[in-house]
């Protein structure tokens, strides 16, 4: 995990330092008498979140980040914003996507405090059905805008829990099973909330993919697989079916959906550390949940709880 800080009011060095955490960018100052940037980043390989504060105009011209990149805006605004085809402003409320991953873009920050969010653009196609299912094309955003009120509102508290969750603690954010979990929920959830070209509903030829043997394939996979980082895309892959086939066989033949099973496989695991560790040797709850992708603890007691019929910390201490 990284995490890095910079607070100063060196023009020069925070375009150098913005240049370095982005992409390539031009940076210029319309309130000559303030010029004090303060930005905190925690990151992974995946996704990285930022909070920004700036107590002066700035505008930008940035070189193409290569990455899903959602700004919401805490406070002042972010004017003048424009992309191939694109023109608009945010302000104190708004989320947005700054541009596709392959464009560069400009605008003007007003004295704003904001959160950046970058994600790999990889993670949509692995978490979505696509038109092509064995081959897919990369799913793209089609619009900067959320498709709803609900959908942004939902999308900006995904980006909180991940924040304050999930990369706020090191011990946490080191987990693979926890990154890769939470990772995949960012993406569906920015899928959620703007337009894209991901196409959901299964096909013809899906549905007559979503037969029993590829199902048990991909149980196998699953139960061989729980203790790596898995995505959709590679369990249907291993499957050798499309993610919508995949998707729709579960649904019919299980009711759940493919990381539903892979949780419920994961919480037996977890299951079974808990009642063969020893809490005199300084195993807890936290470190096995996480272990296993469980990233919040009162989560992974409720779920345990409704499996097992006890709390997690009466398995571990042998109650």
């Amino acid at each position: 995990m990284e995490k890095l800080m910079f607070d100063s009011d060196d023009l020069d060095r925070t375009e150098e330092f913005l240049s370095h955490a982005y992409a390539k960018m031009n940076i210029g100052n319309g309130t000559p008498d303030s010029s004090r940037a303060r930005v905190r980043r925690t990151a992974v390989d995946s996704v990285s979140v930022d909070e920004l504060h700036l107590d002066f105009d700035m505008s930008y011209a940035v070189a193409p980040l290569g990455r899903i990149c959602l700004c919401v805006v805490h406070d002042g605004t972010i004017e003048d914003h424009v992309y191939q085809g694109v023109s608009d402003s945010f302000g104190p409320g708004d989320v947005v996507s700054l541009a596709p991953p392959e464009l560069s873009y400009a605008g003007r920050v007003r004295a704003a405090r904001y959160n950046i969010t970058m994600l790999d653009p990889a993670l949509l196609t692995q978490v979505a059905g696509t038109a092509d299912g064995r081959r897919p094309e990369p799913v793209r955003l089609t619009g900067h805008r959320p498709v709803s009120a609900a959908a942004g509102d939902r999308l900006r508290a995904t980006i909180r829990y991940v924040r304050d969750h999930v990369l706020a603690d090191p011990a946490v954010a080191d987990q693979p099973l926890v990154i890769s979990t939470a990772a995949q929920h960012l993406a569906a959830t920015v899928l959620a909330t703007f337009p894209n070209t991901a196409v959901a509903d299964p096909t013809g030829a899906d549905r007559q993919d979503a037969h029993p043997d590829a199902l048990r394939r991909a149980l196998a996979y699953i139960d061989d697989h729980a203790d790596q980082p898995l995505t959709v895309a590679g369990i249907a892959e291993a499957a050798h079916v499309s993610v919508r086939a995949l998707q729709y066989a579960f649904r019919r033949h299980l009711g759940s959906t493919p990381l539903e099973h892979l949780r419920t496989v994961r919480l037996s695991h977890a299951h079974d550390a808990l009642t063969a560790a020893d809490p005199e040797d300084g195993a807890t709850v936290t470190d096995i949940a996480a272990r296993w992708g469980f990233h919040h603890p009162g989560r992974f007691a409720t779920l345990y709880q409704h499996s097992y019929a006890r709390p997690p910390r009466r398995t571990l201490h042998g109650g």
